[in-house]
């Protein structure tokens, strides 16, 4: 919600003036707001539960029950609104008394409307902040698991399969799309492990020439080859005792493989250029994005090998799959890259931006989500990150992953749609001034009737929104 926008926030209105009542109901609704509207205290006080307003605005004198005795009840909820008292009755002694009581801000009358939606404004922005920095925080406190963060079913399935497979010594295969953090996963088998102690050594598979790869693995003896000068103990030695971790095992030369299979089944390494055999106790973990069995039929990865290392096979879920995972991932980097640039400051993400982190699919998974808030908090001109400082690809997704337009208020379709909307609707095209009209009814439905939304996308004045909704002109 913008400073200026209070479209979707509840309000419940206490004033037994009823010409009062109705002006301010009718300007709340006008703003967009939710409006319950209630002439006596006793009638607001069961509204404080079952509706839960985010804004109490209430006349302090009322008949029975008057505005101080609601301001305490709304005080002992969990999540109190906040709350406007309004009276013709002001002085400095009674204001003093409600912001002593937990009011928020104290208004007389006869009221300046303007002033009045300031306030409202201010004080719907003021609360939900607060309420983004606690869900903040909140989202901060939850446990990690070896640096894996996550409260989805198929995060805790995953954490329930990593803590079983870390009890056995065999090697264990990884699958799961890139980025989606399987080198994580590999250490929390680690850590998880009577290994734990030992050393845990990582290679990337696809990442190493292949004529380096074997002295890579195995190590090398000194004048094994141009360039040799002294020899090389090599990876598997390095990690004995421990966990050895082959990403994108999938790009290994078929040649290597043999030799790695060797290892898996002997426990025995040799050096190139060497002479003998050393043993090794090194748990193999390995992992690929890549569909395995489909190399294996294509004949570029080993039928044996892949047998080998299926007998404990672990699939990291996607972070499209991962319901509710991608706020409190972002929420996770944004308070890192946060303390890392200097911006303290940035307490959260904007209703809007949340909604489209949510609905985007994330074909990058974590790393595409960590890339993108790095971006935003470099990018961030205030104290919540925003839509317009997401990355295009993710502005352009809509609440419900309907692509939409890159604006906040865009409506959630293409121009070719917009058309076809407009233009039917019978055999004869319309004028430009009926066009026009069912522009404006068209746009007025993609906001629920909000006119001040709508008035912002038409790029007009509401005031002329109303006349050419009355006339027609």
């Amino acid at each position: 919600m913008s400073r200026t926008d209070i479209a979707s926030q509840r309000i419940l209105l206490v004033e037994d003036d009823q010409g009062l009542r109705d002006l301010l109901h009718e300007e709340f609704e006008d703003s967009g707001a939710q409006v319950q509207a209630v002439a006596a205290a006793e009638q607001a006080a069961p509204l404080l539960l079952a509706w839960e307003p985010d804004l109490v605005v209430s006349d302090l004198r009322l008949p029975g029950a008057d505005g101080m005795a609601l301001l305490a009840q709304a005080r002992e909820l969990h999540v109190p609104p906040a709350f406007l008292i309004i009276t013709a009755f002001g002085s400095i002694d009674q204001a003093v008394e409600a912001l002593k009581a937990g009011a928020d801000e104290f208004l007389t009358k006869p009221l300046d409307l303007e002033h009045l939606m300031l306030c409202v404004n201010r004080l719907l922005d003021t609360r939900r902040l607060r309420g983004e920095v606690q869900r903040f925080r909140k989202l901060l406190d939850e446990p990690e698991f070896h640096g894996m963060v996550g409260n989805s079913r198929a995060m805790r399935v995953l954490c329930d399969q990593i803590k079983r497979l870390a009890r056995g010594t065999g090697p264990v295969l990884i699958l799961g799309e890139s980025g989606s953090g399987k080198e994580l996963v590999a250490r929390a088998i680690h850590q998880e492990s009577e290994r734990a102690a030992a050393p845990f050594q990582a290679v990337n598979c696809a990442g190493i020439p292949s004529e380096l790869l074997e002295s890579e693995f195995f190590g090398h003896e000194a004048g094994a080859f141009t360039g040799a000068q002294r020899a090389h103990k090599g990876l598997f030695r390095q990690a004995d005792g421990g966990t050895l971790f082959l990403d994108e095992i999938g790009e290994m030369p078929l040649a290597l493989q043999a030799k790695l299979l060797r290892v898996l089944q002997d426990g025995v390494i040799r050096p190139v250029g060497g002479q003998r055999d050393y043993a090794v106790d090194v748990r193999v973990v390995c992992a690929t994005h890549r569909d395995i069995e489909e190399r294996v039929a294509e004949g570029s990865f080993r039928e044996d090998l892949f047998y080998r290392l299926e007998t404990f096979t672990l699939q990291v879920p996607p972070l499209r799959d991962r319901e509710g995972d991608a706020e409190l991932l972002a929420m996770r980097f944004l308070s890192r890259f946060a303390a890392r640039l200097g911006r303290e400051e940035i307490t959260g993400f904007s209703g809007e931006a949340l909604q489209r982190l949510r609905a985007y699919d994330y074909p990058g998974n974590i790393r595409e989500l960590e890339n993108a808030v790095e971006r935003a908090v470099t990018f961030c001109d205030g104290s919540e990150i925003r839509t317009e400082h997401l990355p295009a690809r993710m502005r352009a997704a809509g609440p419900a992953g309907v692509r939409t337009g890159e604006g906040d208020g865009a409506p959630g379709v293409t121009g070719e749609h917009i058309l076809q909307q407009l233009v039917s609707g019978g055999p004869v095209l319309p004028t430009l001034q009926e066009l026009e009209r069912r522009y404006i009814d068209y746009v007025l439905a993609q906001v629920d009737g909000n006119k001040r939304r709508a008035a912002a996308i038409l790029d007009i004045g509401r005031r002329t929104l109303y006349r050419r909704l009355e006339t027609g002109d």
